[in-house]
């Protein structure tokens, strides 16, 4: 069965998404948005629970990889074209869990959403002021990211340091990082044509900046 991205825009017309590099405050920005407006939070990976348990190796498999990890120190010691090739494969796997669980808890409640839905199909499915692209420079998407207190960086982290030679399995796991965060992937984000803004590397607290210009970009005000 194929629904129409017609249809689909109809009933996630609650739903805002804010997407971007790593480090660029994604995370920060949808809870305090989500505070401060009432809406519905799903943060990072929050269809998890449910595509962890439905997803099967033939049709979703980069997701099942995950699932089938014995060991998780070969998830941070693939190579980095491989880690980059399945993040953005994954992105595509779980789209359809997210538009899903989102047109589930989204019809009476605006909902705001940290999502890896792949920019093609947001532009399908949501409009220019329901979507915000947050991003910041290469150097802080990779050398801050594990500057984080969230449970699954420092798990990632407390894997890396188990290993052998931390050290050179970091710097592999840094590489894949970079071309995550790589140049082309930060200009495919900056010329999406979706509302846009950049992180400063300038220890500048500015989320209450960054929320105030969202939401009035989403029409919250």
């Amino acid at each position: 069965m194929k629904i129409e991205n017609n249809i689909l825009k109809h009933y996630l017309q609650n739903v805002y998404f804010i997407t971007g590099t790593a480090y660029a405050g994604k995370s920060t920005t949808v809870k305090m948005l989500a505070d401060r407006y009432d809406m519905v939070f799903c943060g990072e990976n929050y269809h998890s629970m449910v595509s962890d348990m439905v997803a099967t190796p033939d049709v979703q498999p980069d997701i099942c990889f995950i699932k089938s990890l014995t060991d998780w120190k070969d998830f941070v010691t693939r190579s980095p074209e491989e880690y980059e090739r399945w993040i953005y494969s994954t992105g595509k796997e779980t789209a359809e869990f997210e538009v899903a669980e989102l047109i589930s808890i989204s019809k009476d409640k605006k909902v705001i959403v940290d999502t890896n839905i792949p920019l093609d199909i947001l532009k399908e499915i949501s409009d220019y002021n329901h979507v915000a692209v947050m991003l910041s420079p290469q150097s802080m998407s990779v050398g801050r990211f594990f500057d984080r207190s969230d449970p699954e960086k420092q798990f990632l982290l407390s894997v890396i340091e188990s290993c052998e030679d931390p050290e050179a399995v970091m710097e592999n796991y840094r590489r894949g990082l970079a071309r995550i965060n790589s140049k082309k992937h930060y200009d495919e984000y900056a010329n999406s044509g979706f509302f846009t803004i950049v992180r400063q590397d300038n220890n500048i607290d500015t989320r209450e900046d960054v929320c105030d210009a969202i939401a009035k970009h989403f029409g919250l005000v």
